[in-house]
């Protein structure tokens, strides 16, 4: 392809709508136009890089055993009232009338049509498994999409669904496709972490994220170095360390007032205590009933955590009034002491001694206090958010944390959408069971913005070469020159025909311009045809992720870009 036929619109100022890197990136180097809110126009080299992402996917999945079918993105309700979710998904949920006025949604997932396909068809045990997967866009009406691709109403997914007799083949699925995306994001060359993860939603005993790494990452990861583990925060478990002696004398409970103090670091700092040695208490509604949530004065509560200890539909936070109607003081001087609502204590509260917290009276906090002497939790769980330094659940290691962008989830999702929607096999022995699932998900349009996420620099772009839009770049430095053209023309045509994708700048601009658009597109590998390189028959080849540039004779060149094509198999 020659640039002066390509369409990429670069831009040099950064548009204001954008917020992150690849946001921005994808923009001023042309990959993209907004169309509306969330919803964007992939333009020739984004298309390109696509097509190289769903690539590799489908040749992972294929090799998985997976088949590739193609599922209707308009959505008949009925099918969703038969799994119960058309009334509970929410408002993200696009929805829309025939001229039948029949309701309809267009597609935020798949589970219901694949499962009501499958029972059409499939009867018995000697029809499974079963691997079938997409690659299509899918629409959630998200309030408020933002970060480009990263949160977008429209975006492109790859979703598999396994369908086994039991769980000992859904585990052999599971482990499948577990294999299948860390072949899928290696080959893409990207630096990725496989973390244990909430279910959430969609529900399923087990669930794990693939997540890219990049410091712009919206998730928390929490990993060991001594062992494999890692999870996602919301799912980390977090462990005590061995108990020290509990001969520490329980001192007398005293009320001290605290005038005006009301976050945490106030009143430790007017009590002259760390934040350590104090419990802040949490009111939370869940299910309509109010309860207070302990936890030590310098961690966070993980509401996922909280929401599956209790096995609740709703919770969320308790207002102002619902507090002070119960406990008579407002959120700043709240504390167990004859708090009459159930309390659910974090594993640290009950092992703390004379710690301080509030009192339940506007104003005032207590010194010395403790579990069991001066209340008695309702249970003791594990409801804090996991942090570096904690001890890692697996080896007893101190944990460590990173950020991650989640590009990938697979879950083990068992017989809920086949019993609520009655789709069953008839095994052996002629009895009928309900289908074991599984699902698997890719955000395809998701990777390509992690993939800038985590490759780039001050300059642009930096392509991994598994997913280029273009492998090399040809920059004539002046194109009304004879030989440079003539041996840019050599170059590119020779490279053409050994099947290599090249860009020849055949563009009547200034230098410049031409090596800062190639920085910015992030084409992994660049040749510099000048009259210096020239006059020693060489050209300059410079990789986009390195600073030096090699001086390459002109004979030579074709081979050695093969020779780096060869290392990476997506290629």
């Amino acid at each position: 392809m020659k640039a002066s036929e390509l369409y990429f619109p670069t831009l040099r100022e950064v548009p204001n709508e954008a917020e992150i890197v690849s946001h921005q990136l994808l923009l001023r180097a042309g990959f993209m136009r907004k169309t509306a809110a969330g919803v964007y126009t992939y333009l020739p080299l984004a298309k390109r890089v696509l097509s190289k992402i769903e690539t590799i996917i489908r040749q992972e999945m294929d090799r998985a055993g997976g088949q590739e079918l193609l599922m209707p993105i308009i959505q008949p309700k009925e099918l969703w009232e038969k799994s119960g979710r058309w009334s509970v998904y929410g408002d993200e949920m696009f929805r829309l009338k025939d001229r039948h006025h029949r309701d309809f949604s267009l597609g935020p997932t798949h589970e219901e049509i694949i499962t009501s396909l499958v029972d059409m068809d499939v009867h018995s045990y000697r029809d499974l498994p079963l691997l079938l997967y997409q690659i299509q866009n899918k629409y959630r009406d998200e309030i408020r999409p933002r970060f480009g691709l990263m949160r977008s109403r429209e975006f492109i997914m790859k979703d598999l669904y396994s369908f086994d007799v039991d769980e000992e083949g859904l585990d052999l699925s599971y482990r499948k496709m577990y294999e299948a995306y860390c072949a899928i994001f290696s080959r893409m060359d990207l630096d990725f972490r496989v973390v244990e993860a909430d279910s959430g939603a969609i529900g399923g005993s087990e669930s794990h994220e693939f997540m890219v790494l990049a410091e712009s990452g919206e998730s928390l990861i929490v990993y060991c170095d001594n062992c494999d583990y890692a999870a996602n925060v919301e799912k980390a478990e977090c462990i005590l360390p061995p108990e020290e002696s509990r001969d520490v004398p329980e001192l007398e409970r005293e009320k001290r007032s605290t005038p005006d103090q009301y976050t945490i670091e106030d009143v430790a700092a007017f009590l002259d205590m760390p934040r350590s040695s104090l419990v802040k208490t949490l009111m939370y509604v869940v299910d309509d009933e109010l309860i207070a949530v302990l936890l030590r004065g310098d961690r966070e509560l993980n509401e996922i955590k909280l929401q599956n200890a209790l096995q609740c539909e709703d919770c969320y936070m308790a207002d102002e009034v619902q507090v002070r109607e119960v406990a008579g003081a407002g959120f700043g001087s709240l504390g167990p002491v004859g708090l009459p609502v159930p309390i659910y204590a974090d594993l640290e509260v009950a092992r703390m001694r004379n710690f301080a917290c509030g009192a339940n009276e506007d104003d005032y906090h207590y010194i010395n206090v403790n579990p069991g002497r001066d209340f008695t939790p309702a249970a003791v769980l594990d409801l804090r958010e996991a942090a570096a330094g904690d001890l890692c659940p697996h080896c007893g290691e101190p944990l460590k944390t990173i950020r991650g962008i989640e590009v990938g989830h697979i879950f083990k999702l068992g017989t809920k959408y086949s019993e609520a929607m009655e789709a069953s096999f008839l095994d052996q022995q002629g009895q009928t069971l309900p289908l074991v699932m599984g699902c698997y998900g890719i955000g395809v349009s998701r990777t390509l913005a992690a993939a800038v996420e985590q490759k780039n620099d001050e300059n642009g772009i930096i392509w991994p070469l598994p997913i280029a839009p273009y492998h090399v770049i040809i920059v004539p430095v002046n194109v009304k020159k004879e030989e440079q053209m003539n041996t840019a023309l050599a170059i590119y045509e020779d490279l053409q025909e050994q099947g290599v994708e090249v860009v020849l700048d055949d563009r009547d601009e200034r230098p410049g311009v031409k090596f800062k658009d190639a920085d910015l597109i992030g084409i992994p590998i660049r040749i510099t045809i000048g009259p210096r390189a020239l006059q020693e028959n060489c050209v300059e080849m410079k990789k986009r992720w390195e600073s030096e540039i090699e001086l390459v004779p002109i004979e030579k060149v074709t081979g050695s870009i093969l020779d780096l094509l060869s290392q990476y198999k997506s290629v």
